[in-house]
């Protein structure tokens, strides 16, 4: 992994899919984008593996317990705000129904739909991706 700067966030989303279908959640109103969707996530500690803080974020974000199933990519974005590294972890559920913790309205959608929503610009890519695999 490259380092990271002191002006970068570095953050992990974990892609949950569960038959057929992925979870979103709308990001808080008063957070960065906060007008978005985004898969469930949030900052890494230190010491914290990739994996660990996709299952850490989960359940503190939407009290589910996830297993991270495989690394799909990281993707570095500068917002003129901010700039983030975020790892994106294809997660599968292994207990539990999200609950708005600490995001908002988590919703299961079908890949075709993820044009219906806005998401940061940084997650563009992967949701490209994702619509291409199940094509």
């Amino acid at each position: 992994m490259k380092a990271i700067s002191p002006h970068e966030i570095e953050a992990v989303a974990a892609v949950i899919e569960r038959d057929g279908l992925f979870l979103i959640t709308k990001r808080l109103k008063e957070s960065h984008l906060g007008h978005c969707w985004e898969f469930p996530g949030g900052k890494r500690e230190k010491g914290e593996t990739v994996e660990e803080c996709a299952v850490r974020e989960c359940q503190e974000e939407i009290g589910v317990v996830v297993e991270p199933i495989r690394y799909l990519k990281a993707v570095r974005y500068e917002y003129p705000e901010v700039k983030v590294f975020l790892h994106f972890v294809l997660c599968r559920l292994v207990s539990g129904e999200p609950q708005p913790i600490e995001c908002a309205e988590p919703t299961w959608i079908r890949p075709e739909d993820f044009s219906k929503y806005e998401f940061p610009a940084a997650d563009r890519s992967v949701i490209e991706g994702l619509i291409q695999e199940t094509l």
